[in-house]
Parts: C-alpha cells; sequence; structure tokens
C-alpha cells in the first residue's frame, strides 16, 4: 500500500518569549500514513497536534525535516507547484464558522475549489457540487443559504464537501467534531467512514477526545510536548498504553 503522507524527522520551532530563544512545538516527529487508512494523532491541548497538521500540509514552513505527499517531496515546494498540489491535500478545521465566508452561498462555498483548481465548466461544477452534497448528507435545500443560516453539524458537512471535492488523497481533520454535540458527532462519524469507504482517501485525525478515537482509528501516535511518545494499531493501544 502506498504512502499519502510521510513526516521525516519534522520539527517546528516559535520565537520563544525572550529574544534569541525558540519554543519546540514539534519536535522531530516521523510518522506516515497510507492511502485508506485513518491515523488518530492525540493528545493533550497545546502538545502540538493541529502545528503539526499545518505543517504537514505546508500551511506553515518547517524549521526541520522532510514531508512527503504521495512520494512527492514538499518540504521546501515553491509557491506556485505547492498550489498545484493543493487539491489533493486538505484540512477541515475546527470551527467551520471561522473558515466558511459568511458572505457566499454554500453552493459557492463548495464549488470554490473546483473552480480555482479544475478546467469544469459552470454546469459541470454545479453538477458536483450536487452530487457531493448528496455524498456527505447534505440537503440540496441548504445550498442556497448562507453559514449563518446553518446548524454546526451542517456547517461541518459544508467543510467536508469543501475539502473532498476536488478528489484528495490526503484530508487533515483538525478536531472536526469537538464543537458538535453527541448526536451528530455520531452522524458525522458515521460519514466519514464512508467517505473513506468510497474514496480510498487517507485521514489524519487530530483529537484529545479517546472516544471518538475508538471509533474512527486505525492507528494511534500519542503526541506529548510536540514530540511522539507512542504509535502502534488502535485496538494495542487502548489494550496496553505506555502513556498517562
Amino acid at each position: 500500500m502506498s504512502h499519502a503522507l510521510v513526516l521525516e524527522n519534522l520539527v517546528k520551532r516559535f520565537p520563544g518569549p525572550r529574544r534569541g530563544t525558540s519554543v519546540h512545538a514539534v519536535n522531530d516527529v516521523s510518522l506516515s500514513i497510507d492511502l485508506g487508512e485513518t491515523v488518530a494523532l492525540v493528545g493533550e491541548s497545546g502538545s502540538g497536534k493541529s502545528t503539526l497538521g499545518r505543517v504537514a500540509l505546508r500551511l506553515d514552513h518547517a524549521s526541520e525535516g522532510r514531508i512527503y505527499v504521495e512520494g512527492k517531496d514538499i518540504t521546501d515546494l515553491p509557491a506556485g507547484a505547492l498550489r498545484r498540489m493543493r487539491p489533493r491535500m486538505q484540512m477541515v478545521f475546527q470551527d467551520p464558522w471561522a473558515t466558511l465566508n459568511p458572505r457566499m452561498a454554500i453552493e459557492r462555498i463548495i464549488e470554490e475549489p473546483l473552480a480555482l483548481h479544475t478546467d469544469l465548466s459552470p454546469a459541470q461544477r454545479r453538477d458536483k457540487v450536487r452530487e457531493m452534497a448528496m455524498r456527505v448528507r447534505l440537503d440540496e435545500s441548504l445550498l442556497v443559504r448562507f453559514p449563518a443560516q446553518l446548524s454546526g453539524g451542517q456547517l461541518q458537512r459544508v467543510a467536508l464537501a469543501r475539502a473532498l471535492i476536488t478528489g484528495p488523497r490526503l484530508v487533515v481533520l483538525d478536531e472536526p467534531t469537538s464543537s458538535l454535540d453527541l448526536s451528530v458527532r455520531a452522524e458525522i462519524l458515521d460519514l466519514l467512514h464512508e467517505l473513506r469507504r468510497q474514496t480510498g482517501a487517507a485521514f489524519l485525525f487530530i483529537t484529545h477526545d479517546l472516544g471518538t478515537v475508538r471509533l474512527i482509528a486505525d492507528r494511534i501516535v500519542v503526541l506529548y510536548l510536540g514530540s511522539v511518545v507512542e504509535s502502534g494499531p488502535a485496538a494495542q493501544i487502548f489494550a496496553s498504553p505506555e502513556h498517562p
């Protein structure tokens, strides 16, 4: 099975509180994710999970180490070449309210990646938007509405549809269910299972909710103070955890 993502000795430093100092948000992390696999990245708040996810997709620059997406080294890829890679690697953020344009109708929000990254005609893009809305169980009548008119669960479906519409092979999901109530959370997790089965994409699922991890992950990587302290198959980690 081919790797969707490989991180080699990844380091991310931020300027420290005093001049000339730095803080290691991510410290020498190596991991890989295969196509069709869900890897959960877990740890306490402040352990570096979200930073690692952003660096893995080159939304932030790595301080050291290498990043490979589908075998291609993207660590120092120029902006133009990186832009051409964007349809293959997408991110779903924790708060859809903060990441979806409130002035755009839902249909336009989902369609925008197609307009940016494909040569499809407007009619073809509209057809794909409706197909994707159906796949994420978003009622077609909602496509003419605006973000403020939708519930949190509906907005997270919009965020998923937008991320998946270009057919990415790697999707990073940063706490995508943490703001949802339990019933909606279960629906979104069920949807993610279904979408992974349909698309064969790799998911890096960032969370601190071990109940969610138990339901969705094939493998678990435990991050503590920016470093990997434990990793392995989900069943093994739950049966015999080595880190508190």
